[in-house]
């Protein structure tokens, strides 16, 4: 999450910057070169930028570190973590195999596991595994701008990179091997693609890989290496090759369940979704052991989800708390501009139904307010395709679900999180003062939609 967010903000700072070097632009502002302005342009010093995302992530890296750990009294074990038993853990340390005499054992009452997820990555694309592809773990170790750039997927990994990327100058290639966003909204995946493709983002749907050839290796950090991506899809009648010097693979995570010994400790897993878990995050075969983050199965992968869990852990585990996960409200947001934000249920109009991954389905009625009639939206020349979208319950102000397009959709779905943690209905929303100009308006003008549409006509 960090390091991504530090490109994004160069990135959006790139398109801003493009906008005032146009000649003649709308907002009165020009920057001059020995007075011609046409001669004017936007660079990119890319080292420069990857040195401030480093900087910036070793600033807050401490905060989650054992230094941390250690002045607030807990004990830190340097080594890989392997069940022996329903109760006991050996710590394996480095240049040690399990069993040495020398490595602790750890006998407990209770345990938590938190061993996160990695990178899917498929093995049934012929020469993918040798080839020098990029996950998010080895994105932000790249010194050099690759000049095309192709991303193996369409979800929020795959689109905030793309976006990043062409703003900084790589020509990017999306293969979708269905729509955006394939378990969200279908008109905020357009709006998005609308404005990806403007910036010169390309995409390619249908796609099934056939073939990912490495023509090049990288010598050093200094020369990226040349893949050729062999594929399909929708859009030419025959096979086409790509090249790139930069093929990032974001087809989701897979959850870190290898290795830990979880079958001498009684603890149920799933090879790739993770460990099977109650409603109080207590592993369904083990009650001993707890698992919080990307390693458990049918959770979130979120890292606002891990820490809540973290707290349901620490509640239920040490203190018999009774802290259910299904009580959680979560948000999603996906950090393109315009940001992409969602919670609860999802309305996707080709099947006039409703998709939830925690609910059955049910009727809703929806509200919409589009930010093109947004005052603030219109004075910052922004959003003119953005929406707030609130479901709620038939018949009633029960919010069960948003989505939101907008630059400060992040910000703006908080909202509606705390109205349906604390059941305010929708009307309750609209009848909330909001401050003006903002963004924030249009999920008010959801609420006085609601309110308009329970008026009685006058006769």
């Amino acid at each position: 999450c960090v390091p991504s967010k530090a490109l994004l903000r160069c990135a959006k700072l790139v398109r801003e910057a493009k906008k005032i070097v146009v000649q003649n632009n709308e907002y009165g502002i020009s920057v001059t070169n020995s007075g011609k302005t046409s001669d004017m342009n936007v660079s990119v010093d890319f080292p420069k930028i990857m040195e401030r995302m480093r900087k910036l992530r070793a600033h807050i890296a401490p905060v989650d570190g054992h230094a941390r750990g250690d002045s607030l009294g807990t004990q830190t074990f340097q080594g890989r973590g392997v069940f022996t038993s329903p109760s006991t853990i050996e710590v394996v340390e480095h240049g040690q195999q399990l069993g040495a005499e020398s490595n602790p054992i750890l006998h407990f009452r209770k345990a938590v596991i938190a061993t996160g997820g990695r990178p899917f990555v498929p093995d049934n694309i012929p020469g993918l595994k040798e080839a020098p592809y990029t996950t998010n773990l080895s994105l932000f170790n790249l010194q050099q701008l690759p000049k095309r750039m192709v991303v193996l997927g369409a979800g929020v990994v795959a689109l905030e990179m793309a976006q990043a990327f062409a703003s900084f100058g790589s020509e990017v290639t999306v293969l979708q091997r269905s729509r955006l966003l394939s378990r969200g909204d279908e008109e905020a995946a357009e709006a998005i693609k609308q404005t990806l493709e403007k910036e010169g983002v390309k995409f390619l749907s249908g796609v099934s890989v056939n073939e990912v050839t490495t023509i090049k290796e990288a010598s050093n950090d200094d020369v990226l290496p040349l893949m050729s991506v062999s594929l399909s899809c929708a859009e030419h009648t025959e096979s086409i090759s790509l090249d790139c010097e930069c093929l990032l693979l974001a087809l989701g995570r897979t959850a870190n369940v290898d290795s830990l010994g979880l079958e001498s400790a009684g603890v149920d897993f799933h090879p790739s979704k993770g460990i099977l878990v109650n409603d109080f995050s207590q592993s369904v075969s083990n009650p001993d052991v707890y698992a919080v983050g990307d390693c458990v199965s049918d959770v979130f992968r979120l890292t606002h989800m891990s820490g809540e869990m973290a707290k349901v852990v620490v509640q239920n585990a040490l203190f018999k708390g009774q802290w259910r996960l299904s009580s959680l409200v979560v948000p999603a947001v996906m950090y393109t501009d315009p940001e992409y934000a969602t919670i609860g249920k999802i309305y996707v109009d080709e099947n006039d139904n409703v998709v939830s991954p925690i609910e059955n389905n049910e009727e809703v009625d929806v509200y919409k307010a589009e930010l093109q009639h947004n005052d603030r939206a219109i004075l910052d020349s922004s959003d003119k395709t953005s929406f707030v979208k609130i479901l709620c319950k038939k018949g009633t102000g029960t919010i069960v679900g948003c989505t939101i397009v907008s630059s400060r959709a992040g910000e703006m779905i908080n909202e509606v999180s705390l109205a349906m943690k604390h059941d305010i209905s929708l009307e309750g929303v609209g009848r909330n003062i909001h401050s003006y100009p903002t963004l924030g308006e249009a999920v008010m003008g959801c609420g006085i939609q609601f309110i308009n549409s329970r008026w009685e006509t006058m006769h």
